[in-house]
């Protein structure tokens, strides 16, 4: 079963979704406390799921993945920093000064141990994530490095508005531990810059129009984009305004 990071919840009772984010004392292990099981929200959801397949009796493996990236995703989080360059924006704004850690998971990796798991039938939950854990602004200067280009890096204390907006916003970092993972066997497709390369081209491709049933699919995820999630994260006519004035300051 594919589960989420979103079930776990710190020493307070918050998680993922709650209005305040939650604080956890380093990298997560599959032990931390969880939201209760209900259908009242995303996490509790998936708690609900994990409990009627891991109560089951069969040999169910539960994974709980980071922010899943990588081709064909239908909520690409790569797309705030890929539009941006491929409309030419000349900066990028990020909230928390960048150093937000969500820390993602390729599919690719999410495979990697899912052959694994596969192969080795048991009762168990596992963290699955990325090797490392890159900040926001890490993340935004490996995409803009893979596509050459070059912007100003506008780094700011707290959102304005929707003026720095990213998904990788977290004021206490989110990090997975996989020792559990790497136990069985599971060895990494690759880190984070290596596994999104094929993401952002799929993007690049999708956002041309290319030929190609893929790359028509990826378009009709694009057309969907320009809602609710990403708007306010592509806001670039606030941004401009923002721009303005801070150069008149």
């Amino acid at each position: 079963m594919i589960s989420t990071k979103a079930v776990y919840a710190d020493g307070s009772g918050r998680h993922a979704n709650s209005a305040v984010k939650p604080c956890f004392d380093g990298p997560v292990r599959e032990t931390q406390q969880t939201v209760p099981p209900g259908d009242e929200g995303y996490g509790q959801r998936k708690v609900a799921a994990e409990h009627a397949l891991l109560d089951s009796g069969l040999p169910v493996t539960v994974i709980r993945p980071g922010l899943i990236h990588g081709e064909g995703a239908r909520i690409p989080p790569e797309w705030v920093f890929v539009k941006r360059v491929l409309d030419r924006r000349p900066r990028i704004f990020l909230a928390g000064r960048g150093a937000g850690v969500n820390q993602p998971t390729a599919a690719a990796n999410l495979a990697a141990l899912i052959e694994v798991v596969a192969a080795k039938p048991g009762w168990r939950i596992l963290n699955g994530a990325d090797p490392d854990a890159p900040s926001a602004l890490e993340m935004s200067r490996t995409i803009a490095r893979l596509l050459g280009h070059e912007w100003e890096e506008v780094l700011l204390d707290e959102p304005v508005g929707s003026v720095g907006r990213h998904p990788w916003q977290a004021p206490l970092p989110v990090v997975l531990d996989t020792s559990a993972a790497v136990s069985l066997g599971y060895f990494a497709a690759g880190d984070y810059a290596a596994t999104v390369a094929a993401e952002v081209d799929w993007l690049v491709r999708s956002a041309s129009g290319s030929a190609g049933s893929a790359d028509s699919a990826g378009s009709a995820i694009l057309a969907s984009l320009d809602g609710d999630y990403f708007r306010p994260m592509l806001d670039c006519a606030a941004e401009d305004r923002f721009y303005a004035r801070s150069a008149c300051d």
